[in-house]
């Protein structure tokens, strides 16, 4: 009787601290929080492995909050809790993840319990949420990275990973299109250690749910070769026990918990959806809220004696002896296993090992021309054979994105690992009979694609993900998301311009390009050629806190002659000096990136012959250029050069900002044509006589401006 009455006091705790948090912001979601506080009780308390001193263990269960409207749930567990703050946002003087002042501030600048948790920022927090269905993706992510870990590290007697993925989710989740692409793929995957938590509470802001959804959720996700568990009452702490032991004893199929609730409100004579929803419940519901859930209706951010306790007694205990037990296996499999341990402690610190970039290749010119994607997947493998952990997929196009890892180099691992007492590691291809595969089959996905490889850099593994550019347009949230999280996210997409010719205007990105500059925090890098493509990827393999776009083209672009044009290592600094004029001091700039610098070295040669002095800037990252010493800028771009040529087979938007006003910039209006290649480059003008005579223009326009300001200024002097 006791136990059951610490569970109630707990849960209506839970209740009231979010009541509160919302009520003093005058901002929020109060009724999830308040439907919702048994189902994820019961989770936390009775079966979340989890150990509040060290949210950071590896084997933790991921607790995702899909629900981020329903914050002042988590961040109550994660107060009540005592879970530790870890990380470089929080202050040494500080221990806990949540205190009862940031739940005060919710909402307020510099409170951890923002409007919708922001993983990062808050210890606890697995993933940001807020935009609906991005944290059911991620957690299939998780649940992916989990699987693979296991099947590449544990060895018999040695469990490393075994950890179990939860998310809570509700009605708009199931709505969102990316949950059911992400549920399709984890059925197909047979993602056993998953299991999403659906609060069926059958509200949305615009009222009941049965005014735009009617499906059954049970069956399409038994199509989806989900078992389904049903708990008919949100506040049955039984059934929802039985629920959680119905999904660990799962062991072939993903399990969606289907859990009947009625959203929190006030006093039942004065239901209100959109205050149970969106708003506060004011001080009279929240009055009449307190008194129906036993608390005292005065009091304010109260937690019940012995609710700290409470949990203490069973989640935190539970954790702490699951992290202590765990850390005894890892310093004996780090003894009789150190190569794999060694990898383990790499990954989990964001390292890479030593020579990661041993061997990768110089191109030549001479040969034939080689389109970036085909260099790109040749340094792709490379790289792979010395990062174990570094795997990913594309959106049923790796035959076209070049993204898929070789057979070759995984057979000589495999040998490597047989000869060492290990299982054989694979490089095949990930499913349900295979999970050690780093070749991963997303599916016609972009959108769950993306937010599944948010999944995969939250657990610490480097993936990648791949498709055509003008598919970004499908998955923006996934990787706004990423970026917002600062994940080393790689996102390989080619087909980058209109010069991927015959498919027309709907595969031909033209706005893409600004749109990924314009992202905060998204590393954007269109390499010009073979060379700086093997950069761009030193730059992305370097950087462990930012997600990188490479931008890649379908057709084949000259190989640059080094010994003749600069090395393309100043890659590295967003934009560099590919040619030059003699004596340093050009009558014009030449502005590209991609395949477009190909041109300008060509317009470049031919203004050389007729004495046109030229400068040629490769620019295949402007968030790296903007990066540098104004010092630098200066020296790449002179101030004094006002002949500016821009081109690039995209959007002009945004050239501007060094072209200046009164530059040129060749690119693209409209949404392209359908058409070969040869065809649009010569109809749009992205060739080298259409950007000899602008850069001739440009000359001719500057020198006259230069002349009229002179005039003036003499006759200015001759008035004086």
């Amino acid at each position: 009787m006791k136990q059951l009455m610490l569970d109630q006091l707990a849960i209506n705790t839970l209740r009231t601290l979010s009541i509160d948090a919302v009520q003093k912001a005058k901002s929020g979601h109060p009724g999830t929080p308040m439907d919702a506080a048994p189902t994820a009780y019961c989770l936390w308390q009775r079966f979340l492995r989890f150990d509040p001193q060290d949210p950071e263990w590896l084997n933790r269960d991921r607790f995702v909050l899909s629900s981020g409207h329903a914050c002042t749930l988590l961040y109550s567990l994660l107060h009540l809790t005592g879970v530790k703050a870890t990380g470089a946002s929080y202050p040494v003087d500080e221990c806990l993840a949540v205190t009862m002042e940031d739940l005060k501030q919710f909402r307020q600048l510099g409170s951890r319990c923002t409007g919708h948790p922001e993983h990062g920022w808050t210890s606890g927090v697995e993933t940001t949420t807020g935009p609906l269905g991005q944290g059911l993706a991620t957690s299939v992510g998780m649940s992916i990275a989990e699987r693979w870990q296991a099947a590449t590290y544990n060895r018999p007697d040695y469990t490393l990973f075994d950890h179990n993925v939860y998310a809570l989710c509700g009605d708009g989740d199931m709505m969102e299109g990316i949950s059911s692409e992400a549920a399709s793929l984890a059925g197909h995957l047979k993602l056993s250690n998953l299991c999403w938590i659906y609060d069926a509470n059958h509200i949305s802001i615009e009222g009941s749910i049965e005014i735009t959804f009617s499906e059954d959720i049970a069956a399409r996700f038994m199509a989806y070769g989900w078992d389904v568990v049903r708990v008919s009452d949100a506040n049955d702490l039984t059934q929802l026990s039985a629920a959680y032991q119905a999904f660990l004893d799962t062991q072939d199929s993903p399990t969606l918990i289907i859990v009947q609730s009625h959203i929190g409100y006030g006093a039942p004579h004065k239901q209100d959806t959109a205050k149970a929803h969106g708003e506060p419940l004011g001080a009279e519901e929240a009055h009449l809220a307190k008194e129906f859930y036993g608390a005292d209706p005065e009091s304010q951010f109260d937690v019940a004696a012995g609710v700290v306790d409470h949990f203490a007694a069973n989640f935190g205990q539970r954790g702490a002896i699951a992290h202590a037990e765990w850390q005894k296996t890892f310093a004996a499999y780090y003894y009789q296993y150190p190569e794999l341990a060694g990898q383990i402690t790499q990954m989990q610190q964001a390292q890479l090992p030593q020579a990661w970039d041993f061997g990768l290749p110089t191109f030549t010119t001479g040969g034939k021309d080689i389109s970036t994607r085909e260099s790109s997947g040749i340094v792709l493998n490379t790289i792979a054979q010395r990062v174990p952990w570094l795997l990913g997929g594309s959106a049923d196009l790796s035959p076209s994105t070049k993204t898929e890892l070789s057979f070759e180099f995984n057979r000589n691992l495999s040998q490597t690992a047989e000869s060492k007492g290990g299982k054989p590691a694979s490089s095949e291809y990930f499913q349900a009979d295979n999970y050690a595969g780093r070749n991963f089959h997303f599916g016609v996905r972009e959108h769950a694609m993306c937010a599944i490889g948010n999944g995969l850099a939250l657990s610490k593994l480097r993936p990648y993900v791949a498709s055509f550019f003008v598919f970004t347009d499908y998955c923006r949230a996934a990787l706004r998301l990423s970026a917002m999280m600062e994940l080393p996210l790689i996102s390989i997409w080619t087909h980058d311009s209109i010069s991927m010719g015959e498919d027309g205007p709907t595969h031909q990105p033209v706005e893409h390009l600004a749109a990924m500059r314009a992202m905060p925090g998204m590393l954007v890098l269109r390499p010009a050629d073979a060379n700086e493509v093997v950069e761009a990827w030193r730059v992305i393999m370097a950087n462990n806190h930012t997600p990188a776009c490479l931008v890649l083209t379908r057709q084949a672009v000259p190989t640059l002659d080094r010994s003749k044009y600069c090395s393309a290592r100043g890659l590295a600094f967003g934009a560099y000096i590919v040619a030059d004029a003699i004596d340093g001091k050009p009558d014009v700039l030449l502005l590209a990136t991609g395949s477009e610098v190909s041109l300008c070295i060509t317009a470049y040669e031919q203004l050389k012959i007729e004495g046109i002095k030229a400068r040629v800037v490769s620019m295949p990252s402007w968030e790296l250029f903007e990066s540098q010493l104004q010092e630098y800028k200066d020296q790449i771009l002179p101030p004094a050069v006002q002949a500016r040529v821009a081109v690039e087979e995209a959007s002009t938007f945004g050239w501007e900002r060094y072209t200046g006003c009164a530059g040129a910039i060749i690119g693209m209006q409209t949404f392209g044509l359908s058409a070969p290649r040869q065809v649009l480059e010569k109809h749009f003008g992205f060739e080298p006589t259409h950007i000899i005579a602008s850069a001739k223009a440009q000359i001719a326009s500057h020198s006259s401006a230069s002349s009229y300001h002179q005039k003036t200024l003499t006759s200015l002097k001759g008035l004086e």
